[in-house]
């Protein structure tokens, strides 16, 4: 294989601050600013360029660097929209702040960081002079978020690749298994009074604080392996109660007859999402009516009725070309045995890998730089981890793709 091409370090460092500069948070006008800045940028650098709709004013960006021929093709896979701003932080989240040893940013970790990295790579091959053989494909996409509607959409449009890196945040080690995603809804009916006359009444607000601890202690039925059974967890993350469907809150001397609440799931490939609802029902059924005599219970998929897809498990061949890669360019770049398999915390994951695997039929590893502070106050990325990331990239391509000749631009060094 040929030596790995060295990125220039300021270069990259600006791209990833140029993109955190841009409040991309999901679902606002910032991811249109940042796909045409993308598409921009990569048309100016000699590639191939597409800014494809999403959903009115939401649009992916891709590239394309054509090889010269006789080499596998391999994707590049991220998301450009970030989580909502929370609160807590110290620095300016669209500063690109920097210091001698993180950038920080909203989203910089989840997952500008990843996304920035094989852009970066990709200018360092243009900044050598280094062809390929076979093409690379570089996506960025919005709405993942949503549950992946921008990936999917590209999905719809018919782009493929041989291969997929998808760069979610793993601190750079290899993520071959991860759950998939499904949201939930259970509703908690129960009968009001007023709070002189509170033992006659169902609380709606004391089951939910009894069930929600429950919930968020489950695993699932149907697990295949241990492993598999690694992945399940589920939260809740959003609760309401008051009186009636419609949560009036005019009156907190009455007892709450009604909470709702919204949840996430996690899932392995052995099991399915209404597997999951199942035993969320049963376990409302024999562990928390018989505690609320009167208490009526509904769950039900909330994700669906909005639009919003479930996000698929994910599950590597080890023995795959694109898996042998990159665990063989980390040792390359940082001199250590990559891990991988169902790696916590990433394995609780919802990725685009899941929608690449199963609806577009193609083989990847989720890998990409940031992940021990992700989605949280001074959201942050080592920057050593991203740079070492900009290489693994460079590395993977060179193995994936084939280095091409440069006497003729077509007979190049065979892929490992």
């Amino acid at each position: 294989m040929s030596s790995i091409p060295l990125p220039d370090p300021h270069s990259a460092l600006d791209l990833l601050r140029d993109m955190i500069r841009v409040d991309s948070r999901t679902e606002t006008p910032g991811e249109g600013e940042l796909a045409r800045r993308l598409v921009a940028r990569m048309r100016d650098a000699g590639l191939e360029t597409e800014l494809i709709p999403v959903s009115p004013g939401r649009f992916n960006a891709v590239g394309r660097l054509r090889g010269t021929g006789g080499g596998e093709s391999l994707m590049f896979n991220g998301h450009l929209d970030t989580n909502p701003l929370t609160e807590g932080w110290t620095v300016d989240p669209w500063g690109g702040v920097t210091d001698d040893r993180f950038v920080y940013g909203l989203g910089v970790s989840n997952m500008k960081a990843g996304c920035a990295s094989y852009l970066a790579a990709v200018e360092t091959l243009l900044a050598h002079g280094t062809r390929l053989r076979g093409d690379v494909v570089l996506t960025f996409v919005v709405g993942e978020l949503q549950g992946g509607v921008g990936t999917l959409k590209l999905i719809d449009e018919g782009l493929r690749a041989d291969h997929f890196v998808n760069c979610e945040p793993t601190d750079l080690n290899a993520l071959t298994l991860h759950a998939g995603s499904v949201d939930f809804s259970v509703e908690l009916t129960g009968a009001t009074r007023h709070l002189s006359k509170r033992e006659e009444a169902v609380d709606a607000i004391m089951a939910a604080c009894e069930l929600i601890p429950r919930i968020n202690a489950m695993t699932f039925g149907g697990a295949a392996t241990p492993e598999h059974r690694v992945v399940n967890r589920a939260n809740v993350g959003v609760i309401r109660g008051a009186l009636s469907r419609e949560f009036n809150e005019a009156r907190p001397p009455q007892v709450a007859d009604v909470v709702r609440l919204s949840g996430a799931a996690r899932f392995a490939p052995s099991q399915n999402p209404e597997d999951v609802l199942g035993d969320i029902r049963r376990l409302i059924e024999t562990e928390l009516l018989p505690r609320f005599p009167g208490l009526g219970a509904e769950v039900g998929r909330h994700g669906p009725a909005s639009g919003k897809p479930d996000f698929p498990p994910f599950a590597a061949d080890l023995d795959s070309p694109v898996v042998r890669a990159v665990a063989a360019a980390h040792h390359e770049v940082r001199g250590t045995d990559q891990a991988n398999g169902p790696l916590t915390p990433y394995c609780f994951y919802g990725s685009d890998a899941g929608h690449l695997m199963h609806s577009a039929g193609m083989s990847g590893v989720v890998c990409g730089p940031g992940g021990r502070y992700n989605t949280m106050p001074d959201e942050r990325v080592d920057i050593v981890d991203y740079l070492d990331a900009v290489r693994m990239h460079l590395a993977t391509m060179l193995r994936i793709c084939g280095a091409a000749d440069t006497a003729d631009g077509h007979s190049g060094a065979a892929r490992p």
